[in-house]
């Protein structure tokens, strides 16, 4: 089976910085565009950012400028790189991942992480 499994949250202070890893594991033939998404109690889930498998990349309004996303390839992996953190960025951060495996193609979701911006 295919997995995605975040890592990196935790809590930081206002101003601060994170750097979220998402690490796929399983069969995987192939990955297209992966993303990081975030969920606050009571608030829908909402993209922070993608990058595509060629390495071009869009962001939420709200991060622009202060996150980053990248990807390494060969280890099957995305970050999240977060900088001027701001207690609104406040969530579970999820990442998902359109993969190929051996029999399909589909979306993947991870289990989350979260990241608590507070002084």
């Amino acid at each position: 089976q295919v997995q995605l499994v975040e890592s990196g949250g935790g809590l930081v202070q206002p101003g601060g910085s994170l750097r979220l890893s998402c690490a796929a594991s399983g069969s995987i033939f192939s990955t297209y565009d992966m993303g990081w998404y975030r969920q606050a109690p009571g608030k829908q889930r909402e993209l922070v950012a993608v990058i595509t498998s060629s390495g071009r990349s869009n962001y939420a309004d709200s991060v622009k400028g202060r996150f980053t996303i990248s990807r390494d390839n060969a280890k099957i992996t995305v970050y999240l790189q977060m900088n001027s953190l701001k207690p609104e960025d406040t969530a579970v951060y999820y990442c998902k991942g359109y993969i190929v495996d051996m029999y399909n193609a589909s979306e993947y979701w991870g289990q989350g992480t979260q990241v608590t911006v507070s002084s």
